[in-house]
């Protein structure tokens, strides 16, 4: 029997050609993103999130993965028939340490997507609005009314 989870996130989605900014460039750069997450409130120090950009502008150009070393919280929400679940912590960016935050959206069964809400490594990187998702590659957990 496996450990319920009261709050948190199963993530495993992608994205391609979207128009995200860097914190050191004017404008915007194209590229695609992809997101993996298994975060659980009640397992903050066992909890991965990672997000990989490949620049398709200038290939290899500004290329990063991003992986947290610390969560420290989630939040779950119940927001219409979706669950957002919003995530804060630091992570790793070619060696150098930066505050994040990320929002999921688990959209119901019968939309077209999920959406990333937002993703920023404050200081570095915004993905520069809602990234949509093929539905089913975010599963929230635990989602209650507030």
């Amino acid at each position: 029997m496996g450990i319920l989870c009261p709050c948190g996130v199963s993530v495993n989605a992608s994205s391609q050609r979207n128009k995200v900014k860097f914190a050191f460039k004017c404008g915007t750069v194209t590229g695609n993103l992809t997101y993996c997450a298994n975060v659980c409130i009640t397992t903050l120090k066992k909890s991965t999130l990672s997000l990989k950009f490949v620049d398709t502008e200038c290939p290899n150009r500004k290329n990063f993965l991003f992986t947290a070393n610390t969560i420290t919280s989630v939040v779950c929400k119940k927001d219409g028939q979706g669950c957002e679940v919003t995530i804060n912590g630091t992570g790793i960016v070619n060696g150098k340490q930066y505050p994040f935050i990320a929002v999921f959206r688990d959209q119901v069964a019968t939309a077209a997507h999920d959406i990333v809400e937002s993703f920023e490594i404050i200081g570095f990187f915004s993905q520069n609005g809602a990234v949509l998702v093929p539905q089913g590659s975010i599963i929230a957990l635990g989602c209650r009314e507030l």
